[in-house]
């Protein structure tokens, strides 16, 4: 398929979002191979402007949550018409339905991940269930779209991936997105009035990191399935987070939010792109 001025314009828009927003991501991406780079960076893309509207941006320009709830809704519209039509003059958008176009990216995934943003606006507090729900939605649902990406990019019919690979998809979007509800615990319960994680305690936070450790090591058996030419990026995406999950249990202060030098940064990158295995806690 020949790619137009503006759908190039459109996905090298999306392009510059992974980059000014997640260094450990904008890596990660740097190390997938051509077929698929472009669309993973433009599902990012959309995710990031989506979770601007209930959490950043539009906070900052004093947009009232009634009217957030609105944007967000007319971009779920947006973004569900240019899948289907196969333009959009929002040019994130419009990267972005090219990827869901050509790797079978569709509504069952989409309206998921709008349906969690929006309990951003309405609900403050989480328990379990809600959680669980929360997650699917705005962490697993991402994953299973960069899935559809590694598996269908380049391919003239998108196929189903394999449970193994579905299941590992989910586990690595939950462990992501857990690691980043514990290292921003207090950033969200101040700026935001939010708790995701429920956390009563050092059993509770302990019970937290477990979970994260066995999603992560549940994708690290289904990462040497992917395509040879995703698996270098998702084992250090994998590594990276790993790496937190470990500073998490070492580091329990709420006001001090871990991250991972760049020069072990470096390092995970370096032992993906040497072939080695994922990380795994369990063995």
């Amino acid at each position: 398929m020949t790619t137009s001025l503006y759908d190039r314009c459109a996905q090298d828009a999306a392009a510059s979002v992974i980059v000014a927003y997640s260094t450990s991501f904008a890596l990660a991406s740097r190390l997938l191979g051509p077929r698929v780079r472009t669309h993973v960076r433009s599902v990012y893309a959309l995710v990031r402007v989506a979770d601007e509207i209930v959490d950043g941006a539009a906070d900052e320009a004093l947009v009232p949550a009634p009217t957030q709830r609105l944007l967000l809704d007319e971009f779920e519209a947006e973004t569900l018409t240019a899948i289907a039509r196969g333009f959009s003059t929002n040019l994130i958008v419009h990267a972005f339905a090219l990827a869901a176009r050509e790797c079978g990216i569709d509504g069952e995934l989409v309206r998921p991940f709008f349906a969690s943003m929006r309990t951003d606006l309405t609900r403050t507090e989480h328990d379990a269930q809600s959680h669980d729900a929360y997650v699917y939605g705005s962490a697993e649902v991402v994953g299973l779209m960069c899935l559809q990406v590694f598996v269908n990019a380049g391919r003239a019919v998108p196929e189903t991936p394999s449970p193994e690979l579905v299941e590992g998809a989910r586990r690595l979007g939950a462990a992501f997105q857990d690691v980043n509800f514990l290292r921003d615990r207090a950033d969200d319960r101040g700026r935001l009035g939010r708790d995701y994680l429920g956390i009563d305690g050092e059993a509770s936070r302990a019970a937290v990191l477990a979970r994260i450790d066995h999603d992560l090591d549940v994708a690290a058996l289904a990462i040497p399935a992917l395509p040879a030419d995703c698996r270098r990026a998702v084992t250090t995406a994998h590594g990276l987070f790993a790496e937190l999950a470990h500073r998490l249990h070492d580091d329990d202060r709420d006001d001090v939010r871990v991250s991972v030098p760049t020069a072990v940064k470096a390092t995970i990158a370096a032992k993906a792109i040497a072939g080695l295995p994922p990380r795994r806690t369990d063995a």
